[in-house]
């Protein structure tokens, strides 16, 4: 396989991925989160994941196959050697950007859980200092709970 077709292939798995990671944004973002579309989606990327790892192997076999250093020097004289420096740099850019992306969705993952940690403290502590009846109604406290019960 050429080193062309091996960028096109990858350039193609990154844009999957990009746009992936934008409806997981988008998913994080909202109000309600539907889980089971973020589980989907989830999966989704780590299968492209592995066909991007497997396909920039292959790209790294032949890189070394046909003597070129390993490491982004070696990769950028391939690409120059093969007449497709662009699809590299779009490729790296391409990655960046992907990267970018993952990075904002693992800190809106980290403020979620932050939230649902403060969330549930709050939730504890209001139960802490309020019993409720049957119906659902605040009774009357006249001091602390009673634990042992």
């Amino acid at each position: 396989m050429s080193l062309a077709k091996l960028l096109k292939e990858q350039q193609q798995r990154l844009s999957e991925f990009t746009e992936l990671l934008m409806r997981e944004r988008a998913l994080l973002a909202s109000a309600d989160i539907e889980s089971e579309t973020l589980t989907e989606v989830a999966q989704r990327k780590q299968g492209l994941l592995a066909r991007l790892e497997a396909s920039e192997k292959l790209r790294q076999g032949v890189q070394q196959r046909l003597g070129y250093a390993d490491g982004a020097a070696g990769a950028h004289q391939a690409a120059l050697d093969a007449g497709c420096e662009e699809a590299w740099m779009q490729t790296l850019e391409m990655t960046r950007e992907a990267q970018r992306l993952n990075t904002l969705n693992g800190e809106l993952v980290a403020l979620r859980m932050e939230q649902n940690t403060r969330l549930l403290d709050f939730i504890h502590q209001a139960a802490e200092k309020t019993v409720y009846r049957a119906s659902g109604r605040v009774a009357a406290q006249t001091g602390r709970i009673n634990a042992s019960v």
